[in-house]
């Protein structure tokens, strides 16, 4: 559930309040008894990691990129030079 704030005008106290979204807004201060006034403030709610926009929605350019990549199976991965096996000569030829 959300945590509001608000402001007491008579008594300058502030609250901290966990109401549902569907909650009526507090209408009266619980020190008190006077107005109150919602206060705009902050969210603690933070995205971090992977799987957010920057790396769900690439731009355009890196899109194509990321396609060209994947679509041509070349492989990165470097085979060793085959080198030729020496030949011997057979001496007993003449």
């Amino acid at each position: 559930m959300p945590v509001y704030e608000y402001e007491c005008l008579s008594c300058g106290a502030y609250h901290e309040i966990m109401q549902k979204y569907t909650d009526m807004p507090l209408a009266k201060c619980p020190a008190c008894g006077g107005s109150v006034k919602k206060l705009i403030s902050s969210t603690s709610f933070v995205l971090k990691g992977t799987g957010w926009y920057k790396t769900d929605y690439p731009s355009a350019g890196s899109r194509e990129a990321a396609k060209s990549d994947k679509g041509n199976g070349a492989k990165t991965e470097k085979k060793p030079e085959a080198k030729p096996e020496p030949k011997l000569e057979n001496s007993s030829k003449k």
